[in-house]
């Protein structure tokens, strides 16, 4: 049973108050803190090729600390110090980058990685050491605590670039609780990152299913076989189904306003960006269902938000004309759409809300595409729950979070 009780007893430490049983190590003698790998662009493709591996960079973290293992960068492993090669319990953060804000994201590898991989020079990897009697899962979550990355804004330097020394980096003090302690404290919050997980399976699983029907019924057209079909824009399509521009099926399409301030403590509405949402703010633009895909940066990436929410100025968002045509269309963009060939960007990819308003979309019968709506709507109903549950259970551990690796509160049972 889970025993939690408020620490009253603390001692004054270099790293503010802790409980007076607990210690203080640094960093480098608890971890190896470890570079990542140095290649000039000719070496690097964005596809693999023979005796490659993928290199994770900074664009490979999301804001949330959460890994994304897609638009990956591949290099001859020959390249590669078997150290560098990541492995379960690595962390994986970002040393040097344009904007200070990104210096110190990170992401843990709960378990090996999903292929053979590696990191680039903008990041380090940090390996607790087997040795050292410091849970490797606390470590991460020591790590990723608002406290420790006050301290990453503090010795961060750089003129153009922001870089985080590794050297200051092995300095940095951290709190040591008794090892049984350390194990208990880790277990609470992956309990926590365990259920985010799982319902982000179920919501896999839930968006699979919705899609094998949306294929069955508008890509196959099986449902459809002894109709008369006529040539189209799109090929052959059912007699008195129609091609329609995205633009003609929306109220409209947007994109995001300039910076917002992020609150991910305070803040009440989720700001999307082009991976996904990138903190809280207390402030909104949208509410309602809208279907969000990446403007700047990362493309192909599509979203299906609800209730209240800002997008950043990286983002495009489709409003659907009708309630009905809700998830046709974010099925349509999932899979009908190819982003890469809209791009116009020279130095960063780029869509313009022209280029996507004027892509091709199917439009079927009016009284099918409710037919439809409201056979997947209990799908999506489940998939909403579940994204407003994983939400609220991130608050819930981010707040725990300091509470617990500080000794704020104290883990006597699990």
């Amino acid at each position: 049973m889970l025993k939690l009780t408020p620490e009253t007893h603390f001692k004054k430490t270099e790293i503010g108050e802790i409980p007076k049983d607990w210690e203080v190590r640094k960093l480098g003698t608890v971890a190896d803190v470890i570079r990542g790998v140095s290649f000039k662009q000719k070496e690097a493709k964005f596809e693999k090729f023979k005796n490659s591996i993928p290199i994770l960079r900074a664009n490979n973290i999301s804001e949330k600390g959460e890994l994304i293992w897609e638009d990956l960068m591949f290099i001859n492993k020959d390249k590669i110090h078997p150290k560098q090669f990541l492995k379960e319990y690595d962390i994986i953060m970002v040393a040097s980058s344009g904007s200070k804000r990104l210096v110190g994201k990170l992401f843990q590898l709960k378990k090996e990685p999903p292929e053979k991989c590696s990191f680039g020079a903008f990041l380090y990897c940090i390996r607790p050491k087997d040795n050292s009697k410091y849970n490797k899962r606390l470590l991460g979550f020591v790590l990723d605590s608002p406290l420790t990355k006050r301290k990453f804004e503090e010795v961060v330097d750089g003129t153009n670039i922001n870089n985080l020394r590794k050297s200051d980096l092995e300095d940095m003090k951290l709190i040591y609780p008794p090892p049984s302690e350390q194990s208990r404290i880790a277990t609470v919050l992956s309990w926590f990152d365990d259920l985010i997980e799982n319902k982000k399976k179920q919501n896999e699983i839930l968006e699979k299913t919705a899609m094998a029907i949306f294929k069955n019924w508008f890509i196959d057209f099986e449902p459809f076989k002894n109709q008369k079909f006529v040539d189209s824009e799109l090929g052959r399509i059912p007699e008195g189904w129609e091609v329609e521009l995205l633009k003609n099926v929306t109220k409209g399409i947007f994109s995001g306003r300039g910076r917002y301030i992020i609150e991910s403590e305070k803040g009440q509405y989720p700001l999307w960006g082009a991976n996904g949402i990138l903190g809280y703010i207390n402030e909104y633009d949208l509410e309602g269902f809208t279907i969000l895909t990446g403007r700047v940066g990362t493309l192909g990436k599509v979203f299906l938000v609800q209730n209240k929410f800002a997008i950043s100025d990286n983002v495009l968002a489709v409003i659907p004309l009708k309630e009905h045509y809700t998830f046709f269309i974010y099925l349509w963009l999932k899979t009908q759409i190819d982003f890469e060939s809209l791009n116009v960007g020279s130095t960063q990819p780029l869509i313009t809300k022209t280029a996507l308003g004027n892509e091709k979309i199917l439009l079927p019968l009016d009284s099918l595409l409710q037919q439809f709506h409201s056979s997947i709507s209990p799908l999506f109903q489940k998939i909403i729950l579940n994204q407003k549950q994983i939400m609220l259970l991130r608050k819930i551990r981010d707040t725990l979070l300091p509470l617990l690796v500080f000794g704020k509160l104290r883990v006597r049972e699990v």
